[in-house]
């Protein structure tokens, strides 16, 4: 397996830059090789049922982001097909090994597919209340991106209350998750996310409302950034 990751790597040599890292270089360094994430997909495919843990703890505690990536992919296959029992082991591994989910494409390719799924399927959500209290920017992400799986199935009201809990927070990566999450409600319910945009007009950073509003008509998104509600 580690053979063919490394047949797969752009770079051979792992490099601290690469795209949006950039932005964020004074916050935190990370470290690629290349691997593209359909490769590391239908890589999962093939392992995902017989990895052991010895080398799935090698995987999420590497370094490289790929490596941690292809960790939480193989936990993603694993998930879907556990009985509820499996899931929760599955669920337990991964919040042993959360600090390792430490970047935005960690977190969007973990939390809801696996943390959100579970605690859907035991109706429990106290964690995510938990994480969004939390002082850690990953934890607080964690927490939103979770709700995703809430608001595929239509359960829309704590997805809100996290939003909410972290809507005045000042990092813009909590304010995209959040603004891509309003804008998931709002494919269910325009009418829920607009009163929620209205009622909260002031408290929202820019970021979170642009992407909140992306599937307005261009009339109505116009109207919504300059705090005119009255189309409505």
């Amino acid at each position: 397996m580690f053979e063919e990751l490394t047949k797969l790597q752009k770079y051979q040599t792992p490099i601290d830059k690469w795209g949006y890292a950039k932005k964020y270089e004074k916050e935190f360094t990370d470290y690629y090789v290349g691997i593209s994430v359909p490769d590391l997909r239908k890589l999962s495919k093939k392992y995902y049922r017989v990895i052991n843990n010895n080398n799935l703890n090698l995987l999420i505690h590497s370094k490289i982001n790929d490596y941690r990536l292809f960790a939480l992919i193989i936990l993603n296959d694993k998930i879907k097909k556990a009985s509820l029992i499996e899931q929760k082991k599955i669920v337990e591994y991964y919040l042993k090994n959360i600090k390792f989910v430490n970047n935005w494409n960690l977190v969007d390719a973990s939390a809801y597919q696996i943390l959100g799924m579970y605690l859907y399927n035991i109706q429990d959500f106290d964690l995510l209340y938990e994480f969004s209290n939390s002082k850690d920017l990953w934890i607080k992400r964690i927490s939103v991106v979770a709700t995703n799986y809430l608001i595929k199935q239509n359960e829309l009201s704590v997805p809100l209350d996290i939003i909410d809990n972290l809507l005045e927070d000042k990092h813009d990566l909590i304010h995209k998750a959040n603004g891509w999450m309003l804008r998931n409600i709002g494919n269910k319910n325009r009418e829920l996310l607009t009163e929620y945009l209205f009622v909260n007009y002031n408290r929202i950073p820019r970021t979170t409302l642009r992407y909140a509003i992306e599937h307005y008509e261009e009339k109505n998104r116009k109207s919504i950034l300059k705090g005119d509600f009255s189309w409505r």
